[in-house]
């Protein structure tokens, strides 16, 4: 009996230990669909371009209901965001836009401090945009979506500015 106590708590300690790596692996593990983009001060347009295309069929709400000036986010996309923006020092202004030619886009960005940005039509397109100030310099990631789940656009996303 003196030998199966310390085997049980060695047991246990393990396996709370297991259970914890694994539950905290997928939040730490969440690589970018189309690549990063890492930008300074001053950087050329060609260096805030990427492309992708959207789908999925995960609830971007679900990242968060609203943003920090209470835009709903909405859309679906991937899991895993589309891309991810590196910002070596902050920035007074940057706008985020998508090209799909057009169809029904949205956008949200999770920044440091959890700071969320989401956007949806720009003016008389269907195609999301964010233009905000204040960016600070971090990692962002930034999931490109479509309006109805499980619709594949191709898109150019656009960093300026």
């Amino acid at each position: 009996m003196k030998f199966i106590r310390p085997l049980i708590r060695f047991k246990n300690s393990y396996l709370l230990a297991l259970l914890t790596a694994i539950s905290v692996l997928p939040v730490a593990a969440q690589p970018a669909n189309f690549g990063t983009l890492s930008l300074a001060p001053g950087f050329k347009p060609s260096q805030g371009t990427a492309t992708g295309f959207t789908g999925g069929s995960y609830s971007l709400s679900t990242i968060a209901n609203r943003d920090r000036n209470n835009n709903p986010c909405i859309g679906f996309g991937d899991t895993n965001p589309d891309h991810l923006l590196v910002l070596d020092k902050g920035f007074e202004r940057l706008k985020v836009g998508v090209n799909s030619e057009g169809n029904d886009t949205t956008l949200v960005i999770k920044g440091p401090k959890d700071n969320i940005s989401c956007g949806d039509d720009s003016g008389n397109n269907k195609d999301a945009s964010i233009e905000s100030s204040q960016w600070q310099a971090g990692t962002y990631q930034i999931w490109v979506g479509a309006i109805d789940a499980g619709a594949k656009y191709k898109y150019t996303l656009s960093v300026q500015e």
